[in-house]
């Protein structure tokens, strides 16, 4: 039986308090909000471990104290880790294959929850079933994940949180059928959309990743495979992603459904896209980078607080090189020398001069210089998502990827802040 306490707070939606999740990401934890800025949140989500940690042999262990982490949140706040990611997921296709592996599984991912601390398990299977080009060597996969996530279940117990983050475009629903669907939601406590990354290195055209329209397809892709909405957490993200545009190609006329270059060489990133996030050291103006010091370390950025020397690049990994990738479109200016234009200095104008879609609600840009294409959401589009999705469709809650990718001014997650709020008094009053 659960406790009152868990009950009440998974049925939050239905008693005039919506769920608030925030992911920290091991990428972007270096500059976190106080605890009287977090007011609100009441489930973070730690991400990632890697999914192959816990096969035997392996270890794993969080990339925070958890004790750091508490501090920053409210006594009430629900901690969870996530599992798996873009990057970590191939283990869940060797722990779900059998039987006992997965109750192993399951075995020591409650035993490290424990060991650490913390209040559930956040899976974020990236994806099962496969993604269309892989699909018939994963099609096992479509039966065997909600095993997995029974075994998990079973596991950790009732008075523990289950969650899963699951994909927002319709193609990679693989393993979301109508027919596994109900084996799923009963098995988790409450379901994460990724409604960002709606544009990928897969696309042919530009568009928004993350618009209003784009988030209420993947709302509805889930209502038709039977999730309730009561455990359906709309995602929103605290970045911007970029994609190259053919070269020849003047877009100014046609910026959205504007042709985009290749985006992979032989199945793998080419780097004609990337991201960046709202952070501190991608907003902050370069008059206040001039005098930082050349360090010697091999090291550069904001963050290094130093520059590179000897005529080397600093990459976006905060590193000095000569290579493309360090000196080529993702070059750090400012930090060093650079080849040319960089999304670094695109990104800045996409932010004063982009525009927004009044019909999709999505916010974009296209730099004719660069030849690169922004689309990224503000805090009016998220506004408008709170009144027209998560409101209009009565969700059980929100969450965002992620919390330290907003660290400049904090301005989206005081825009997520202000939709719950706005959202709990309308559940209040209903």
């Amino acid at each position: 039986m659960r406790p009152v306490s868990l009950i009440l707070w998974l049925l939050g939606a239905q008693l005039a308090s919506a769920r608030f999740c925030m992911y920290i990401d091991m990428w972007n934890n270096k500059t976190l909000p106080a605890r009287h800025q977090t007011e609100g949140i009441d489930c973070v989500i730690l991400g990632f471990a890697d999914s192959e940690s816990f096969l035997p042999g392996n270890t794993s262990a969080p990339f925070m104290p958890f004790k750091e982490i508490r501090a920053l949140f409210a006594e009430k706040t629900k901690l969870l880790f996530a599992v798996g990611g873009w990057s970590w997921s191939e283990g869940f296709t060797k722990a779900s294959k059998t039987d006992e592996s997965r109750k192993s599984y399951a075995k020591r991912l409650n035993e490290s929850m424990h060991e650490w601390g913390f209040d559930g398990i956040d899976i974020d299977w990236e994806y099962p079933g496969g993604r269309g080009f892989d699909s018939e060597e994963k099609k096992d996969e479509i039966t065997t994940y909600p095993l997995f996530l029974k075994d998990i279940r079973a596991a950790i117990g009732p008075d523990k949180l289950l969650s899963i983050a699951v994909p927002g475009k319709e193609a990679d629903m693989l393993a979301y059928t109508v027919e596994k669907g109900k084996e799923i939601w009963d098995t988790v406590d409450f379901v994460n959309l990724m409604t960002y990354d709606l544009l990928n290195r897969y696309d042919n055209t530009t568009g928004h990743h993350s618009s209003l329209k784009g988030s209420l397809a993947t709302v509805e892709a889930y209502k038709k495979r039977g999730l309730p909405t009561e455990k359906m957490n709309l995602g929103f993200s605290f970045y911007a992603k970029y994609f190259s545009t053919v070269a020849d190609k003047d877009c100014s006329d046609n910026i959205l459904g504007c042709p985009l270059a290749p985006m992979e060489e032989n199945g793998t990133d080419n780097g004609a896209s990337g991201a960046f996030t709202f952070a501190v050291e991608n907003m902050i103006m370069p008059p206040k980078i001039m005098d930082l010091p050349i360090i010697g370390n091999g090291n550069c950025g904001l963050m290094s607080r130093g520059k590179c020397g000897n005529g080397t690049c600093c990459s976006s990994e905060g590193s000095c090189g000569n290579e493309t990738d360090y000196c080529g479109l993702k070059c750090l200016p400012y930090y060093g020398r650079c080849n040319g234009a960089t999304a670094a200095t695109s990104f800045l104008k996409a932010l004063a001069d982009g525009v927004t879609d009044e019909k999709d609600y999505g916010h974009y840009y296209w730099d004719s210089d660069t030849k690169l294409f922004w689309t990224f959401e503000t805090p009016d589009i998220m506004a408008k998502k709170f009144e027209k999705i998560v409101s209009g469709h009565k969700l059980g809650g929100v969450m965002a990827w992620s919390l330290g990718q907003d660290s400049f001014d904090w301005r989206h997650l005081r825009a997520m802040q202000e939709g719950v709020k706005k959202y709990n008094a309308s559940l209040f009053n209903f």
